[in-house]
């Protein structure tokens, strides 16, 4: 699989998951805050499976 998420698309994946994981930690929100794990990974790794079915790419093109 290649990477079809831009670097501001990855790092708003990363703070959001961080920041649901650290509100179910501090027992602000309940256990749903745990979806969080699943934008961190994809920030994290830079491939989102939802945009690979959809055709979406947020990087920018490689020029061959």
């Amino acid at each position: 699989m290649t990477v079809n998420e831009g670097t501001l698309d990855r790092t708003l994946r990363v703070i959001v998951g961080l920041v649901l994981i650290g509100l179910t930690l501090t027992h602000v929100i309940g256990v749903w805050g745990w979806i969080g794990v699943v934008p961190l990974v994809a920030g994290a790794v830079g491939i989102c499976p939802l945009y690979s079915l959809l055709g979406i790419r947020t990087c920018p093109m490689r020029k061959n």
